[in-house]
């Protein structure tokens, strides 16, 4: 068999899994393997105890299961290909966020120890664990009160699954695991740590920025802001937050001995810093250029885009210097329900979303009078309240399923639609919008609709792991440009992420009906301002 070309390794790590997938310089997807948890998510009890016996709203994590699971995958993926492990160049990786541990100086988690396995605060927390939420609104209520400038890069409002409450929880909860602590950090820090045989640590830009509330110039929130919180925080936990800080897909460190030996990798490779998941898939999808809005659509909509410009735009959920691509401005918003109103759709009228979105895509722009407020899970970008309720207007005994299908399409178009708003009009340019995740592919009316009311052309992208490519992407940069043939970014993305997505052309016989809608949407929202 003919000898592949150089490649790189990204590791996926979602919430139950983890994917490897080796990707050729010239983008050409060589092996892909995912490998589960062996504990899976820790919900009910921890490993040797009986059930039920964590509290409500816990989601926890065996660390020992990211590295085994990654190793595993590693190897079956090697063995589906016809890359040799000495052809890769690198590794990256990508995580859930914000999933945290405490840990002792050299890395290893708290909850290895015999004296604090039985202590759930001890154990990793899963992103969704929502375990923290006197913590949070403590957090937002003193921050708002002080009005900290850092809070406005984060549309005002500190999120539940961030680092800060995870931490304050366990000051709360178990004060002597906080105290055992040495050190807390995103989960995808502590493996490429862990990796890296311990070399050094490095945090990434994208997983402070985001969910640590951290910036180049400014650090982590002040420590009197912390103590007003509760007295001793402040002082206490940023002594446990060691390290330096560093840009998605520059190195952190090679590849150690020990993990080389079960993963059937050479020692040595270069690793990247790590990146948050979703945030993978910009660079996944190609998107290298500033100004390239990716939209990840599933149950909710993340909407990503690097900018050369730095500006605050209310109601972003995130606005992070490094944060996405090193050079650029990350700018996060999102949609609260997107998926999941057409999962809700569908549980009330017992219709197959394909049949509806079938007939929807007969309908003519406006959903025969019907329209859609979609806050069904509340609101992120602009309004960031989750408590805010969706509405359906124009409902005669006339109406019909498809319309109801068409009707909420069209509101999250619209939402899109404001998104984009609301990044030109505060100085951030738009050039170009890709949709990626599933809801994309479900069915053509679904690009089409978003091309009608943002007025331009989408880019409907192919990839099938976005995130996965996205960090083989970024593990390639870790390696040496004499090495990759990569003097930046750009070519990375452009010879990596080499796939034409298909292009949507909005319909300007639409153009004026959409308009009018999107009108429409802006009164029934801002109804709420």
């Amino acid at each position: 068999m003919a000898q592949a070309a150089a490649a790189s390794i990204g590791l996926d790590f979602g919430t139950d899994s983890v994917r490897a997938v080796i990707v050729g310089l010239d983008g050409t997807e060589h092996g892909s393997a995912v490998s589960p948890y062996e504990h899976g998510q820790i919900i009910e009890s921890l490993p040797g105890q009986s059930a039920g016996h964590l509290p409500p709203h816990f989601a926890l994590q065996h660390a020992q299961d990211w590295l085994d699971s990654a190793a595993n995958a590693v190897r079956h993926a090697l063995a589906a290909c016809d890359v040799d492990a000495s052809r890769i160049i690198g590794i990256g990786v990508d995580f859930t966020s914000c999933t945290m541990l405490p840990c002792l100086s050299d890395g290893t988690p708290l909850c290895r120890h015999d004296h604090w396995h039985d202590h759930p605060h001890a154990w990793p927390k899963l992103w969704k664990h929502h375990g923290a939420v006197s913590q949070t609104d403590d957090l937002n209520r003193v921050a708002r009160e002080r009005n900290e400038p850092w809070l406005a890069a984060y549309g005002g409002t500190i999120g539940l699954e961030w680092l800060f409450p995870k931490m304050l929880e366990i000051f709360d909860g178990d004060r002597p695991v906080f105290d055992a602590a040495d050190i807390f950090l995103e989960a995808g820090d502590w493996f490429v740590w862990q990796i890296t045989d311990g070399e050094q640590l490095v945090r990434s830009t994208c997983q402070a920025g985001y969910k640590a509330c951290w910036s180049a110039d400014t650090g982590y929130p002040a420590a009197d802001l912390l103590n007003s919180i509760r007295p001793g925080f402040g002082d206490s936990v940023l002594n446990k937050l060691p390290g330096t800080h560093q840009p998605p897909g520059s190195r952190a460190g090679v590849l150690s001995p020990a993990f080389a030996e079960t993963s059937g990798l050479p020692a040595g490779i270069p690793v990247a810093t790590a990146i948050i998941d979703a945030h993978a898939g910009v660079p996944g999808v190609g998107a290298a250029e500033p100004g390239q809005l990716v939209i990840v659509m599933g149950t909710s909509s993340c909407h990503m885009l690097c900018s050369s410009e730095h500006r605050l735009v209310p109601g972003a959920a995130g606005i992070v210097a490094d944060g996405i691509l090193p050079g650029y401005t990350g700018y996060e918003l999102g949609q609260a329900a997107v998926g999941d109103a057409f999962a809700w759709l569908h549980r009330v009228t017992g219709r197959p979303l394909a049949e509806l979105a079938d007939e929807a895509a007969a309908l003519e722009h406006g959903a025969g009078g019907v329209s859609c407020l979609d806050f069904f899970n509340g609101c992120r970008t602009p309004l960031m309240d989750g408590s805010l309720t969706g509405s359906l207007h124009g409902l005669t005994l006339a109406t019909t399923p498809a319309q109801l299908y068409r009707s909420i399409l069209e509101a999250t178009a619209y939402g899109t639609r404001w998104i984009v708003d609301l990044l030109t009009e505060n100085g951030v340019p738009v050039e170009g919008v890709i949709l990626t995740g599933g809801l994309p592919h479900a069915h053509p009316v679904i690009p089409q609709v978003y091309a009608d009311v943002l007025g331009r052309s989408v880019a409907v992208h192919p990839a099938k792991h976005g995130p996965a490519t996205g960090a083989a992407i970024l593990g390639a940069m870790a390696a040496d440009a004499s090495v990759s043939g990569f003097s930046d970014i750009k070519s990375a993305v452009a010879s990596m992420s080499p796939a034409m997505p298909t292009m949507v052309e909005p319909r300007e016989a639409v153009r004026e009906i959409a308009d009018v809608g999107y009108a429409r949407y802006r009164e029934l929202a801002e109804s709420h301002y």
